[in-house]
């Protein structure tokens, strides 16, 4: 049990399964209880019930899985995941697991490859494989009956993995330091004289030397004359001979086209004599009932005068 790395006083969890032979499991467990000690325990747990077993986690030292004497244990992703759990911080796991030269149809049996994946995806590092050998004839003919594989390519690659030295979801306050660095933290002095012709003091423009400008000399008197509107609207409607605005027009034609509209929907008299009072006008005249008036002055008329009675 030397090559396991167990020592006195760990605790040390054995997994097995249905191809574990019931007397090289006795003689394990005999052999690890002895090397640890009466006063610790030794866990065997079964490898379809090791996620009901309910242990907490970080419990063991060690976990050995599958390294029962003529065991074919395969592990799945989930079985690898309870395992990591169960582990200490900085604990150890050693498995043993048929595996195939290549990829197969078969996909219960994994690649070495794929296997040392699949323990550092379960959380573990500094995952190695410590040996591989080919199967026996009777271990062979075992996987194939067991597992329907057909192959004939199948190796025992022993594996190992350790958990971090932390537990999963822990969390460390770093210790981050904001202070200015010393000139003798290795960053590059700033020349002076460079420094020097990108600085403005107060005491520099205190300088009698200095010309300023002042911004009201830049304006001349034809700057400070107030525009003529017209001349702000764009010529371009009016100077093209258009007779329609154009969307959103800027240039004052949608405004002219609308006041010649209002012109033209101003009652015209058609006798010329409205303006002499309701003795001299037309039967239909829009100005009947309303007072006479001066020729030419402006005259707002109901907007129920504007129809037809």
């Amino acid at each position: 049990m030397a090559e396991y790395g167990i020592s006195v006083g760990q605790r040390v969890a054995v997994i097995w399964d249905s191809s574990s032979p019931v007397e090289g499991l006795k003689n394990m467990v005999a052999k690890i209880q002895a090397l640890v000690g009466p006063e610790s325990r030794v866990s065997v747990e079964n490898i379809d019930q090791l996620s009901h077993s309910a242990h907490a986690k970080s419990s063991f030292d060690v976990v050995l899985s599958g390294m029962v004497p003529g065991s074919m244990t395969l592990h799945s992703a989930e079985v690898l995941a309870e395992i990591a759990r169960i582990l200490k911080p900085g604990g150890c796991v050693l498995l043993k697991e048929p595996v195939a030269a290549q990829i197969g149809d078969n996909s219960r049996i994994k690649t070495a490859a794929r296997l040392l994946t699949a323990l550092m995806l379960s959380g573990l590092v500094e995952v190695k494989e410590l040996q591989k050998e080919p199967l026996t004839p009777e271990e062979t003919q075992s996987v194939q009956d067991h597992l329907e594989y057909q192959g004939n390519d199948l190796l025992s690659v022993q594996i190992e993995g350790k958990k971090p030295n932390f537990e999963v979801g822990s969390s460390s306050q770093l210790k981050l330091s904001f202070a200015k660095k010393s000139a003798s933290s290795g960053k590059p002095a700033v020349d002076p004289a460079a420094a020097k012709l990108w600085t403005l003091s107060a005491n520099d423009m205190d300088d009698e030397g200095m010309d300023l400008l002042d911004s009201d000399e830049l304006l001349d008197s034809e700057d400070l004359k107030k525009p003529d509107p017209s001349s702000l609207k764009a010529p371009s409607c009016k100077e093209s001979g258009k007779k329609k605005a154009c969307k959103n027009c800027t240039c004052g034609l949608a405004e002219d086209l609308e006041q010649e509209k209002k012109e033209s929907l101003k009652p015209k008299s058609a006798c010329g004599n409205c303006y002499l009072g309701d003795a001299f006008r037309c039967a239909s005249c829009p100005y009947m009932g309303m007072p006479a008036f001066k020729p030419g002055e402006k005259i707002l008329l109901a907007e129920n005068n504007l129809h037809d009675a």
